[in-house]
């Protein structure tokens, strides 16, 4: 199946527009979902990581422009790295362990963009949903399903989040095999970037793994495709 992105300036308006929306809906999301569990304060983050996600599909889908597309990617991820400092939005931010994965994770995306978008959409959206689903379920199921942990760089990893990490990467990637109009990897060489994202998302001191993931997948997508 192949994703046809739309066409002209008004195709180019409506998903701008389509972009700013949905990253308007996620953001009061974890705001509500901030003030209902203010105890969770992953809850809001992960919401925020994982939805940030599709928002590369929505580009892909209406066709939006690389001078449109980096901009913006680099103006969020400043805006991310000011968030940290003076905590405007905390639902996004606020986490008891010292991170500058938000910042990083707007960097992976400025820069796939950067470097491949548009001519290789599906490289761009394998390194991007890669990361957001599965780092970000990984993020919320580790601590919540009991199982054995181990600690790497004193950040503490468990069995179930390393599985949800391989799991969400696998089928993210099958996925988008399907979904894309470049050529995509063969499903043993998928499997591979999957385990390869599952190991490089062990090491996550200070949130590089939000850096490292994204480039990671994209680079090996494009090379073996």
């Amino acid at each position: 199946m192949v994703l046809p992105p739309q066409q002209g300036g008004v195709a180019q308006l409506t998903g701008v527009l389509a972009v700013a929306g949905w990253l308007a809906l996620l953001s009061g999301a974890a705001l509500l979902l901030r003030r209902r569990w203010p105890e969770q304060r992953e809850w809001s983050r992960k919401l925020v990581h994982i939805g940030a996600g599709p928002v590369v599909l929505i580009a892909w889908a209406f066709g939006v422009d690389k001078l449109i597309a980096v901009p913006v990617a680099g103006a969020i991820t400043l805006l991310a790295a000011l968030n940290h400092r003076v905590r405007v939005l905390p639902a996004i931010e606020d986490v008891e362990r010292r991170s500058y994965g938000t910042i990083a994770y707007g960097a992976s995306i400025t820069l796939l963009l950067w470097l491949w978008w548009p001519d290789h959409p599906a490289t761009v959206a394998a390194g991007i949903l890669v990361m957001a689903f599965g780092d970000g379920l990984a993020g919320l199921l580790g601590p919540m399903i009991p199982s054995p942990s181990w600690t790497v760089f004193g950040e503490r990893r468990s069995l179930a989040g390393t599985g949800a990490m391989g799991l969400a990467s696998l089928t993210v990637l099958l996925a988008l095999g399907q979904l894309g109009s470049d050529p995509s990897p063969a499903t043993a060489e998928i499997a591979l970037i999957a385990l390869v994202a599952t190991g490089l998302e062990q090491w996550a001191l200070l949130g590089i793994d939000n850096f490292s993931v994204p480039m990671a997948v994209a680079s090996l997508w494009r090379v073996l495709s």
